[in-house]
C-alpha cells in the first residue's frame, strides 16, 4: 500500500499515512489532532535493472563502441 507524507500547518509535524491510491487525495489529520495538513510531494529514486540491455551493465571505456573493438 502506498505511503503518503503530510505536514501539519498548525504544529509543523511531518507524518506518514498508508492508504490506497484511490484515497490519495483524502485529507489526513495530524497525530496531535490538528486538521490543517498538507500532502507533501515525495522525491523517489528509481534504480531499475531492466531496460534494453536486460540488466547487463553499460559498457565502459573509450572508443567508438565502448572500447570493445580495440580502436
Amino acid at each position: 500500500m502506498p505511503r503518503y507524507e503530510f505536514r501539519c500547518r498548525a504544529c509543523g509535524d511531518t507524518f506518514e499515512v498508508n492508504r490506497s491510491m484511490a484515497a490519495a487525495g483524502d485529507p489526513a489529520n495530524c497525530p496531535h489532532g490538528h486538521t490543517d495538513t498538507v500532502k507533501l510531494l515525495s522525491a523517489i529514486a528509481v534504480t531499475g535493472r531492466g531496460g534494453a540491455t536486460g540488466g547487463a551493465p553499460a559498457p565502459t571505456g573509450g572508443g567508438c563502441c565502448g572500447g570493445a573493438c580495440g580502436c
